[in-house]
């Protein structure tokens, strides 16, 4: 007969220890963005982060974890009811995968396990926000996340990790979120942008980055949390737990080293924003693929996203959509790189769950042929149309009802004073001057609106840097 269900101590202490860690890094997303923001507009930008851990958190307990990890009814979504907010889950048989031949699973209340889920919920939703700084109505925010995180989010985390369609039955891999996530985040994140449309000024201004110790800061939280993330993931304490944390580690550093290289090459001087936004390459780029390849193929990952990312920021340059904090050069695009790596470099010697719990197959270069490849490429194009289709359409909903852009006036004056009544920054003089810091700085004075430029000062951007 089966014994009698029981708590795993060892891993649900290292879940719990991993879901504080993933929840410090919206905070983290926080300042990283906001010290990317201008001055005036720094508030709003840490405030969309800072309602996602509300909303997205009632959310996910009411509904979304029963969407995404209920019992799957159709290939697209688990029952709603399964885990409703309305029912309890504190009986000794609550235990995260258990089973009549297994009635302790891997030990894990259930509620543990919906806590650190439910963060990932909330750092998904936040990362968007980066690509509308400046210029999106927070009512039309909250609207915004709102819907996208159930319609989008909830059913993805069910098609990759909740016995879906992508994970179930087309057997592609992601460890942590690489599709689920990033690629997820960065389609919706371009949607978006492209119904808000372009900053005023952009990119004839120059919108550089307010506060560069706060990116570092942000992208140290981050970086720290990141842990949490990406080893936590394996759900237990296991040497797949120890390789995860080691490639996260590996795949960050190369990226840093990597992003800097092309600064130095393309623009002369590394830069602090450059190593921040190198790390945070690197970390996407891995989590897909923290806990299916071996540490050599971590650090060649993390030095060629953190390179790749780093040229695929201007893209929007030349493309002319606005995404002000490059959530799609660095998330979407380094969350594709991660999930293709998979089908290179993915190995059963490390980690016998890809072919015994997913039914994958061996990367290319382990040869397993390009199967497993192509079953990379198609999920991240079955989320990427779905993300950014659903996230386009409801921002033009939005946007042609409430309303989702700010005026004019409130987004040159400060989005901050127009839309929360408070600034991040005191620049009020401390002399008889007649000229006002606060009102040099753009917050809270009314200042002309920019004077129209010809078609070729238009798309010529002042900076390529991160900030846009």
């Amino acid at each position: 007969m089966p014994e009698a269900p029981t708590i795993d101590g060892g891993n649900t202490v290292w879940l719990l220890v991993s879901t504080a860690l993933v929840l410090l890094m919206t905070p983290g997303l926080a300042l990283f963005y906001g010290g990317l923001n201008r001055s005036k507009g720094v508030l709003n930008m840490m405030m969309m982060s800072f309602s996602a851990i509300g909303l997205i958190s009632v959310l996910w307990w009411f509904y979304g974890f029963s969407v995404a990890f209920g019992s799957d009814v159709n290939g697209l979504w688990g029952d709603p009811g399964a885990y409703l907010g309305t029912k309890t889950f504190l009986a000794e048989t609550d235990l995260w995968g258990a089973t009549a031949e297994n009635p302790s699973g891997i030990g894990i209340p259930l509620y543990v396990f919906m806590a650190f889920q439910m963060v990932f919920a909330v750092i998904t939703v936040a990362l968007i926000s980066g690509a509308i700084s400046d210029r999106a109505k927070f009512s039309g925010w909250l609207l915004f996340a709102f819907g996208w995180a159930t319609l989008v989010y909830f059913p993805v985390a069910h098609w990759v990790w909740g016995g879906g369609i992508i994970g179930a039955k087309l057997h592609a891999l992601d460890f942590a979120g690489g599709t689920a996530v990033h690629i997820n985040a960065g389609a919706a994140a371009l949607g978006v942008a492209l119904v808000l449309g372009k900053r005023v000024g952009w990119p004839r201004e120059g919108m550089k980055p307010h506060n560069i110790p706060l990116v570092a800061l942000g992208a140290g939280l981050l970086w720290f949390g990141w842990f949490g993330f990406n080893a936590g993931s394996e759900l237990t304490v296991d040497s797949v737990a120890g390789l995860a944390f080691l490639n996260t580690q590996l795949a960050t550093a190369a990226a840093v080293l990597g992003w800097l290289l092309v600064e130095r090459i393309k623009d002369g001087r590394p830069t602090m924003v450059g190593a921040s936004s190198g790390a945070v390459a690197g970390l996407v780029a891995i989590t897909p693929a923290c806990g299916f390849i071996a540490p050599w193929a971590a650090v060649l990952l993390g030095g060629v996203a953190g390179a790749v990312c780093a040229l695929a920021i201007s893209l929007k340059y030349k493309l002319g959509y606005d995404d002000s904090l490059d959530v799609v050069g660095v998330h979407f695009v380094g969350g594709w790189i991660g999930s293709l790596w998979l089908g290179l470099f993915a190995t059963n010697s490390v980690n016998s769950a890809i072919g015994d719990v997913v039914g994958a197959s061996d990367g290319l270069f382990y040869g397993g042929g390009v199967t497993q490849l192509g079953r990379q490429a198609l999920a991240g194009l079955i989320v990427t149309v779905w993300s950014g289709g659903v996230a386009w359409l409801l921002a033009f909903a939005i946007q042609k009802t409430i309303g989702f852009r700010v005026s004019a006036e409130a987004e040159v004056d400060g989005i901050d004073v127009a839309e929360h009544a408070e600034s991040a920054y005191d620049l009020s003089p401390t002399t008889g001057s007649s000229t006002s810091a606060f009102a040099m700085a753009g917050i809270g004075g009314t200042r002309p609106n920019p004077e129209p430029a010809d078609e070729a000062d238009e798309s010529a951007p002042v900076s390529e840097k991160v900030a846009g």
